[in-house]
């Protein structure tokens, strides 16, 4: 198994670190940096950051393509905080990012504040049996989802956790706690890819 953090910009050694406790190995996690190896991954981390940094370098990069591609013919894909705004289908009162179109969901940018307003939370997931203490740092929310997102988690009204088929999208940082519950849903989703 070899997992592909994309490592432009954001909580990248986070999430290193994470994914490589949850695999108990270091050596199944890599950085990406340029186009060209994303296809050899059995699953991709999109990491939190400055959503208009990394999509910029995306393309710099040519690993756009390369994200639609490997999205499209199923590798499981961890989307975080600014990947999530990236993974979206629209992003709320946008017009300079252009998303990657990866789930049927609108986005809102800093729904819950400026970084000032940062935050943690005990989240109700949805097939977790106790609450996720979720850290949420100028987080995004997901203020509309298409009929094959399958929601996970809210704060209010507003959607915090969806996944949509391979795609696992988090408005917070998972890999900023010792708990890696979600990072296991997304080990789980790149075995099951495995297995078929």
């Amino acid at each position: 198994m070899k997992i592909g953090v994309i490592a432009l910009q954001g909580d990248v050694s986070e999430h290193i670190d994470a994914m490589r406790k949850t695999l108990k190995s270091e050596d199944s996690v890599v950085t990406i940096r340029r186009a060209g190896n994303l296809l050899d991954c059995n699953g991709i981390v999109l990491p939190g950051g400055e959503s208009t940094t990394i999509c910029q370098q995306l393309e710099l990069s040519g690993m756009t393509a390369e994200i639609r591609k490997a999205a499209s013919v199923g590798k499981p894909i961890l989307a975080t905080c600014a990947g999530l705004v990236l993974a979206a289908k629209k992003i709320k009162d946008n017009s300079i990012l252009k998303p990657l179109g990866l789930m049927d969901i609108t986005i809102g940018r800093n729904i819950f504040g400026p970084q000032r307003y940062s935050f943690e939370a005990d989240l109700a997931v949805r097939g977790f049996n106790k609450p996720y203490r979720a850290v949420f740092i100028r987080a995004p929310g997901i203020i509309e989802a298409g009929l094959n997102v399958d929601v996970l988690a809210n704060i209010g009204e507003t959607v915090v956790a969806a996944r949509q088929g391979n795609i696992l999208g988090l408005a917070f940082h998972p890999e900023l706690t010792d708990d890696l519950r979600f990072h296991q849903v997304f080990l789980e989703m790149i075995e099951e890819t495995l297995e078929t």
